[in-house]
């Protein structure tokens, strides 16, 4: 394995070298940014007037995300492992130092509006023309082309329009909270990146991609969809206890604590379940003798068996269950999986030692690599942070950035 270190006795990440130039506000864009730092990307963050509409976003859905400094937590989230220079690209000179970064960088990243990126040259044939070799990376509301091509969204619109509000098995609409869908297109985005750095690394050519919201719900929709274009079967359709069997059901037990059991197919854990469960007296019921019969009278089971699981504790359960071979695991709260030891010991919660905030608990990234690294490097920055240090980096002098400054194109 030493053969796989760097310089300083760590193993490399992934994408050391590569250069990400981001220009985005909110998740869905500088969330995809974000993991690429979490592998190794060098991302660099553009910014001017009051930076990131993220940065003051403090409150959601009755939801105080107030850092203990008074930053939003989301802002914190979507823009670890950065760099940020305060540029005003609206500003001639302020375009040339931005068209400096691009002949530097690997891939340009930006969630505006089609239109706004024409207007202000940052648009793929524009930047392609200052580095052919360029990742010019687009996520949108709704796509590149269409009627709504240049509406903006949020992620409550993605999920209303790609039909995952009714994928949550309950008669009315409801969102999946909080930004999953926007999560969910950041994974997707820096998937699009990593074929497309792959592509030009095997081909030497550089080229826009473009994906959305609405195409990140339909793609996490995919076997609903399928399910409709092939057999006119909408599997989101209203999915309550009483329309499944046992073996494909949550029941709450004697602490208040659910548990969740799926097993395929269900006649071979039949048995076992129901010794498990100590009613062995089912197994010589007629209704219940096939698949057929047990869907047949689910209403029936499941009562019944609201009963039997109300006698133990989810753990016991879960101990008695297991002794059989059944497939069944807790239905966990976010604030139980922070204690989950299979969580802590694959390290998918890891300490991140922020400093101003101290030890925080965060997601780790979530694939292991026998040789190399990743994960969240450093924290958020603040508004212009590295402002003069990329200016030194791409050749300005103290004089130029201190004029530069003065005239407002950068800060």
């Amino acid at each position: 394995m030493t053969d796989y270190m760097n310089k300083t006795g760590e193993r490399p990440m992934p994408l050391e070298g590569v250069c990400v130039l981001e220009y985005a506000v909110f998740h869905a864009g500088p969330g995809t940014s974000a993991i690429l730092g979490d592998l190794g990307a060098e991302v660099i963050k553009v910014e001017n007037g009051l930076g990131d509409p993220e940065r003051y976003w403090k409150e959601v859905g009755g939801m105080d995300l107030s850092m203990p400094d008074g930053e939003g937590a989301m802002f914190e989230i979507s823009n670890r492992n950065k760099k940020a220079i305060w540029l005003d690209i609206t500003k001639k000179k302020g375009r040339e130092i931005l068209f400096q970064l691009i002949k530097e960088a690997d891939v340009f990243l930006t969630n505006l509006r089609k239109s706004t990126k024409v207007k202000l040259g940052i648009d793929y044939v524009s930047l392609a023309k200052i580095n052919p070799k360029i990742i010019h990376a687009n996520v949108s509301g709704y796509g590149p082309q269409g009627p709504v091509s240049d509406q903006g969204a949020y992620d409550p619109m993605g999920q209303a329009r790609s039909g995952m509000m009714f994928a949550t098995g309950v008669k009315e609409p409801a969102l999946v909270n909080l930004a999953v869908l926007d999560q969910a297109t950041a994974i997707a985005a820096s998937h699009a990146i990593l074929t497309a750095l792959f592509f030009r690394e095997r081909r030497g050519i550089g080229q826009e991609v473009h994906l959305s919201l609405y195409s990140t719900g339909l793609w996490l929709m995919y076997i609903n969809m399928m399910m409709i274009g092939s057999l006119s079967i909408d599997p989101a359709a209203e999915s309550g206890r009483f329309q499944n069997s046992p073996l494909r059901n949550r029941f709450c037990c004697k602490d208040g604590k659910w548990l969740i059991g799926a097993h395929h197919p269900e006649e071979k854990y039949w048995p076992g379940f129901c010794e498990a469960t100590e009613q062995t007296a089912l197994l010589s019921d007629s209704r219940f003798q096939d698949d057929a019969g047990r869907r047949g009278h689910c209403q029936e089971l499941i009562e019944l068996f609201d009963e039997v699981f109300a006698t133990k504790t989810r753990d016991e359960w879960l101990n008695l269950l297991e002794a059989k071979g059944l497939m069944f695991c807790p239905v966990q709260g976010s604030r139980e999986v922070f204690k989950d030891p299979q969580a802590l010991i694959n390290k998918y919660l890891v300490d991140f030692e922020h400093p101003t905030y101290g030890t925080l608990k965060i997601p780790g990234y979530p694939v292991h690599f026998s040789a190399a690294r990743a994960g969240t490097q450093t924290k958020a920055p603040a508004l212009g942070e590295h402002t003069d240090v990329i200016m030194r980096r791409i050749g300005y002098s103290e004089g130029e950035i201190h004029n530069l400054k003065a005239e407002g194109v950068i800060r």
